[in-house]
């Protein structure tokens, strides 16, 4: 019998209730103890530029290189929907995974500081999470389409991936100040440890007849593989996305016009970045409320158009102070976008493949915020007086070419607004089902 526990409190919550106490805390941990986020990357890029002497262009293709796991997340999400590791599908892969990353991270800590050491435990600490983060994302893409509430888990998803963010940010400014790489890594390590509980708790919310569903059925997986490629609504989930996240001002250009062009601490892009994510949570629970009254397709174009100038501000900075000033409007400017992108990619999901698209999706995140970053870095060092307003301009560019992307959206999978029950998925012999 496998070992489960349900918390008393949760039984005395309503469904919806249950589905939002297992995914807030879930995807609090997750985007903390993910290697691509703020808690590990910004400390990690400091101790490349301070420690190691890295040069920009050496910590971007650090960067680049250790996401390759990332950029290969169909992979993760294929193992993720067609595994069922202990018999406990999604639980298991918690069991499983969250304790070995937690054990790369401390041969991290216990190994000497050096560029080979840091790049192969980075490698190995981002493959061991991509499989508990495919087991996470496909969950919350197939609850979200069971229950007809894509939206307002987009909601949850984007508030609670961004709060680690902002924490991360925040920290790493004092985490790369303050603490020694080893206890960088152990600290991660202790919270990777905490995911492993999530694989012994199970509301009845979230798993009571989850994987019964035709939403969760799949078939062979050459056959699998295909009906993903002929699913149209796909093409348009990843490329908003793809887009959306192509953004060659918005790291390490930044990073270094901050505290080499005009002089600010190490700190200060940590707190740019923190103010910045900080700024989008507002709008993530303004979209709560909208994708319950308004059709996602409305909100794909009002995001999108509002989203479109984000970045011009940044060619203003003059100095630290105003880009932390300038960090509010920057990030109130891309929520609706970012939630609806979200929500899109989650509804877009075929039957039984949450898990794949989920992180497919992911993976061309990851290479377009990589592949966006190493972009600006070598236009910043083309002209050091005018290189980061050019990466401003193609960020804004980038940004314009999702306008054309939304028309081959299938108006049917964007008509509706959260709730509504006549949304339709494709199930594993190809035929289309009506959800509700």
């Amino acid at each position: 019998m496998e070992a489960e526990m349900v918390m008393p409190s949760a039984r005395a919550l309503s469904p919806t209730g249950q589905i939002y106490l297992y995914f807030a805390p879930l995807t609090l941990l997750v985007y903390l103890v993910l290697p691509d986020g703020y808690l590990l990357d910004i400390p990690t890029s400091y101790m490349l530029k301070n420690q190691l002497h890295a040069t920009p262009m050496e910590v971007s293709s650090f960067r680049l290189l250790t996401a390759i796991p990332v950029y290969m997340g169909f992979l993760f999400g294929l193992a993720r929907d067609l595994w069922n590791p202990f018999g406990m599908k999604d639980r298991g892969f918690f069991l499983l995974f969250a304790p070995i990353s937690a054990l790369a991270l401390l041969l991290m800590a216990f190994t000497r500081l050096s560029y080979t050491s840091l790049f192969v435990g980075m490698l190995l600490v981002m493959v061991s999470s991509r499989f508990f983060a495919a087991s996470y994302q496909g969950l919350l893409a197939l609850v979200g389409q069971e229950r007809l509430m894509s939206g307002r888990l987009s909601a949850l998803w984007s508030i609670a991936s961004f709060l680690p963010w902002v924490i991360g940010a925040y920290a790493s400014g004092y985490v790369t100040e303050h603490l020694a790489p080893a206890q960088t890594f152990l600290l991660v390590a202790f919270l990777s440890l905490l995911i492993t509980g999530f694989g012994l708790w199970k509301p009845p919310a979230v798993f009571s007849h989850t994987y019964i569903e035709p939403q969760a059925r799949s078939g062979a997986v050459i056959n699998d593989i295909k009906r993903l490629a002929k699913h149209r609504a796909i093409y348009p989930a990843v490329l908003t996305t793809f887009l959306f996240q192509f953004a060659p001002a918005a790291s390490t250009p930044l990073q270094f016009y901050l505290t080499d062009h005009l002089h600010a601490s190490d700190a200060a892009f940590a707190n740019y970045t923190a103010i910045f994510v900080a700024s989008f949570i507002p709008v993530f629970l303004l979209y709560g409320y909208l994708c319950k009254h308004v059709s996602l397709n409305k909100l794909l174009w009002w995001g999108t158009i509002i989203a479109l100038p984000q970045m011009v501000p940044l060619a203003f900075v003059h100095s630290a102070g105003m880009a932390l000033c300038l960090a509010v409007p920057i990030g109130l400017m891309g929520g609706i976008a970012q939630a609806a992108y979200n929500d899109l990619a989650m509804r877009a999901c075929p039957a039984g493949l949450q898990g794949t698209l989920m992180m497919i999706v992911a993976g061309f995140y990851q290479i377009a915020y990589r592949g966006g970053d190493l972009l600006g870095t070598w236009i910043y060092g083309i002209d050091p007086a005018r290189g980061f307003l050019y990466c401003v301009v193609a960020t804004v560019a980038a940004y314009a070419l999702i306008l054309p992307v939304l028309l081959l959206v299938p108006k049917e999978l964007v008509a509706t607004t959260d709730g509504q029950s006549d949304r339709r998925v494709t199930n594993h012999e190809g035929a289309t089902l009506v959800t509700g």
